[in-house]
C-alpha cells in the first residue's frame, strides 16, 4: 500500500511539475463551444475555416445570448466584434489565413453578469512553420566551451537518504552536486532501486516556478532523478519558496537576457548536463540507458539536454517553452515567457537569446522523441512549439490533444510514461 501511494504521489507531482500547468477545465455553469467545420483541425493557406460557436446552460442552447469574439492569428487578431446577440444560441464565425501558423476565435458570452469563455486553434500548413529566431554562427562552440568549463569544477555529490520517503524496493535521497563552478550546486530528489544490479535512468527537469520537489517514481526497474534548477534544495518548507519567488527569484527568466554569459538560464542548461553527469557517476547505473522529461519549462530543458548532450538516448517532452522568443517580433506568436509581447527588446537582448532559445537546440537532437501538445495552448503557442518540432532532425512522433491548452489528460500522462517505459525495457 505505502508503495502504490508513493506511486500516484509521484504521478501528482509529475502533472504539478508543468509551468502554469491549468488542473484539466471542470464542468461550467455556460459552456461555450467553439467547433472547427474539420475534425482533425487542420487546414491550408488560404483555405476558408468555418467555426461553429454554441453557448449552453442545462444541455441547451442559451437563446438571446450576447458574445464578443475576436478571429485570428494566435495574438494577432484581425476582426474583433463585440455585443452580438445570438437569437438561438449559436452562430458561424468565418475566416482564413494566407501563410503557415495557427487561426484562433476566441468568444465570451456574457450570461447573468459573468463571461464564459471558449475557443478554438485550427492548424495552417503547420509542418511548414519554421523558426524566426537565427541560430548563431558559434553556437556549438560556445556551448562546447560552456560545458568544458563546468566540468572543470568536480560534481562533489552529496547524498541523504530519506527514510520516510523510502519504499521496500526503493531507497529514495535528496541530492546535490555541484554545477558551472565551485560552491554552485543543482538539487534533487533521487530514486534508486534497491535490488542489486545496473538500471536504466530518466532525468525529470522541471516545469518553471520555484518549488519543492517530491521525486517522481517511474518503476522498481529505473532510476529517476527529478532536479530543480534554482541552486537550493528542494526539501524545504513551501513558505521558503514563495519568498524566493517573491523575492530574489521574482521573474528569475528575464535575469541578465542581454549578456550570454550570465543569463540566468545558462546555468540552468548546464545543470541539466551535470545532472547527466551525476548519473553516469552512479554505482546503479547501467552505463548507456539515460532519457529525460518534463512539461513546458521541462519540455523545453528536455529538448535543450537531448541537443547538448548526446548520452541522452531518448526524450519526451509536454508543450516545450522558450521557442522562438523572436516571433513577436515578426508578428506571430513567441514561446513563454513572451519577452517581446508588449515590449520591444533592448540592445544585445535579440543576439543574446538566440543562444538559449529552443529551436537552435531542437536542430542538434539526435535522439528519438515522443512530443504532446494541444492547439489551444495560449502559455505555450502551438506555433512556437511546432517552430522547434519541425527543425528536429532525430525521429519524432508528435501526439496531439487538440482541444487542450496548458494541461494534460490523464490518458496523455499515461501515454507519456507507457512510452518512456518502452524505451528501456
Amino acid at each position: 500500500m505505502k508503495k502504490l501511494l508513493f506511486f500516484f504521489c509521484s504521478l501528482i507531482a509529475l502533472w504539478g511539475n508543468n509551468f502554469y500547468a491549468e488542473a484539466q477545465p471542470s464542468q461550467r455553469l455556460v459552456n461555450v463551444v467553439v467547433s472547427p467545420d474539420r475534425t482533425d483541425w487542420k487546414y491550408h493557406a488560404k483555405d476558408p475555416v468555418s467555426f461553429t460557436v454554441q453557448v449552453f446552460q442545462n444541455e441547451n442552447l442559451v437563446k438571446d445570448v450576447i458574445i464578443d469574439y475576436e478571429v485570428g492569428p494566435e495574438f494577432f487578431p484581425t476582426e474583433k466584434k463585440q455585443d452580438i446577440k445570438l437569437k438561438d444560441g449559436k452562430t458561424t464565425i468565418k475566416s482564413s489565413m494566407k501563410e503557415p501558423g495557427f487561426l484562433r476565435c476566441k468568444v465570451v458570452a456574457k450570461v447573468n453578469g459573468r463571461n464564459y469563455e471558449g475557443m478554438a486553434t485550427v492548424a495552417i500548413d503547420e509542418n511548414q512553420i519554421q523558426p524566426t529566431t537565427k541560430n548563431p554562427e558559434d553556437f556549438d562552440s560556445f556551448w562546447t566551451n560552456a560545458i568544458s568549463d563546468a566540468r572543470k569544477t568536480p560534481l562533489n555529490p552529496m547524498m541523504t537518504l530519506l527514510p520516510d520517503r523510502c519504499t521496500p524496493t526503493q531507497n529514495v535521497y535528496h541530492v546535490s552536486f555541484q554545477n558551472e563552478r565551485p560552491g554552485s550546486r543543482m538539487y534533487g530528489i533521487l530514486i534508486v532501486p534497491k535490488k542489486e544490479g545496473k538500471y536504466p535512468a530518466i532525468l525529470q527537469v522541471p516545469g518553471a516556478g520555484i518549488r519543492p520537489y517530491n521525486g517522481v517514481n517511474f518503476g522498481d526497474d529505473v532510476i529517476t532523478l527529478e532536479i530543480g534548477i534554482h541552486g537550493i534544495p528542494v526539501n524545504m518548507p513551501y513558505e521558503v519558496y514563495n519568498n524566493l519567488g517573491a523575492g530574489a527569484l521574482n521573474n528569475y527568466m528575464g535575469i541578465n537576457k542581454n549578456d550570454r554569459n550570465s543569463h540566468y538560464y545558462k546555468r540552468v542548461y548546464l545543470g541539466c548536463v551535470r545532472a547527466v553527469d551525476f548519473i553516469y557517476s552512479l554505482p546503479e547505473f547501467d552505463g548507456s540507458t539515460v532519457g529525460v522529461t518534463g512539461g513546458s519549462q521541462g519540455g523545453a530543458l528536455s529538448i535543450v539536454t537531448a541537443g547538448l548532450d548526446s548520452r541522452i538516448k531518448f526524450l519526451a517532452a509536454l508543450y516545450p517553452a522558450l521557442c522562438d522568443y523572436a516571433g513577436y517580433l515578426n508578428k506571430r506568436a513567441g514561446g513563454w515567457p513572451h519577452y517581446f509581447q508588449y515590449v520591444q527588446p533592448a540592445p544585445n537582448e535579440v543576439e543574446t537569446l538566440a543562444y538559449f532559445d529552443v529551436v537552435n537546440f531542437a536542430r542538434r537532437v539526435k535522439a528519438p522523441g515522443w512530443y504532446s501538445w494541444g492547439y489551444n495552448d495560449t502559455v505555450c503557442p502551438p506555433t512556437s512549439t511546432y517552430s522547434a518540432y519541425n527543425v528536429i532532425p532525430a525521429a519524432k512522433e508528435l501526439h496531439l490533444y487538440l482541444e487542450t491548452g496548458h494541461w494534460t489528460y490523464p490518458e496523455q500522462e499515461w501515454e507519456r510514461i507507457k512510452w518512456l517505459q518502452q524505451q528501456y525495457k
